[in-house]
C-alpha cells in the first residue's frame, strides 16, 4: 500500500490545540538515568501551555526543565481519520501561589490512587500535528493457535 491509499494531512498549530483539548490523556516522553521512559498522563491546555499532576519523585525530577515529548492520539467522531499531535519542550513545576490558584480549576483527575500534589506544565518549543484515513480492518476468518508441542 502506498501514501496514495491512505493519505496523510499535516495539520494546522489551531487544530492540533483542539484535538489536546478533547483528549482525555496522552503520553509524556522524558529521560530517567539517560533511559527514555514514556508515561501516560492526563492534561488540560491551558493558555497554550499543558498542565498535568504528579506526585514528588522521578518523573517530576526528571521532567524539570529537561526536553521532553508529549503526544496524544485519537480517531475522529465519524471513524474514518486518526490523529497524532506531539508537542517538544519542557516541563517545569508550577511554584507561584498565583499560578497554582490560576490552574487549580482544571478539571485534572489522577487515575492512580495516591497523593498528586504536584502541578507541572509543559511549554512547548514546537507542535506539530497529522491526521490521515484509517484503514478498514480486514476479516477475520479466525486466529491462528499457539502450540506448546
Amino acid at each position: 500500500m502506498d501514501s496514495e491509499d491512505t493519505p496523510t494531512t499535516v495539520l494546522p498549530a489551531h487544530t492540533c490545540w483542539e484535538l489536546l483539548r478533547d483528549a482525555p490523556y496522552g503520553r509524556l516522553a522524558l529521560c530517567i538515568d539517560g533511559q527514555p521512559e514514556i508515561f501516560p498522563i492526563n492534561t488540560q491546555v491551558d493558555h497554550g501551555t499543558l498542565v498535568f499532576r504528579t506526585a514528588e519523585g522521578a518523573k517530576q525530577r526528571a521532567a524539570e526543565g529537561a526536553p521532553i515529548a508529549f503526544e496524544a492520539d485519537g480517531v475522529m467522531a465519524d471513524g474514518t481519520r486518526a490523529w497524532s499531535v506531539v508537542i517538544k519542550g519542557h516541563a517545569s513545576t508550577i511554584q507561584l501561589t498565583a499560578e497554582l490558584i490560576a490552574t487549580i480549576h482544571l478539571p485534572l483527575h489522577a487515575w492512580e490512587p495516591g497523593r498528586k500534589d504536584r502541578f507541572m506544565r509543559i511549554v512547548p518549543a514546537s507542535i506539530s500535528g497529522r491526521s490521515f484515513t484509517v484503514t478498514p480492518a480486514p476479516p477475520q476468518h479466525g486466529a491462528p493457535v499457539a502450540s506448546d508441542e
